[in-house]
């Protein structure tokens, strides 16, 4: 069967309530200079390498952010990204888990959005 819709995707949104502090959070923990904000202050496109965009988005701040987290981010050192996390003061909300296939840490941020890195192994 085939379809239109392509199996890549594009973009994620990671919502926030404060653009400017979530900004400055994600630079702290991913690492890239800050920048401003678009589409009235509501849209911030975070630096990615890679085809897939991450992005903050401040336009529903009533969104709830339970649940799993909903995208990984990847690592090449999972003690070095723990140690890091543990140094910005992050909630880290699982201990390293091992799965066979990847090692993993969930974490979340200044919203509440569960986050996740993950460490092929």
């Amino acid at each position: 069967m085939s379809s239109p819709i392509q199996c890549r995707v594009g973009q994620v949104f990671i919502p926030v309530r404060d653009m400017a502090s979530a900004i400055r959070w994600y630079a702290a923990l991913l690492g890239f200079e800050q920048g401003v904000a678009s589409h009235g202050a509501t849209i911030y496109d975070i630096p990615t390498d890679g085809e897939t965009r991450l992005a903050l988005d401040a336009n529903r701040p009533d969104v709830e952010a339970a649940g799993p987290p909903r995208f990984f981010l990847w690592t090449d050192d999972m003690s070095a990204t723990v140690a890091h996390l543990r140094g910005l003061g992050v909630t880290v909300t699982s201990d390293v888990e091992d799965i066979g296939s990847v090692l993993f840490v969930q974490f979340e941020d200044p919203d509440g959005n569960a986050l996740m890195v993950c460490q092929r192994t």
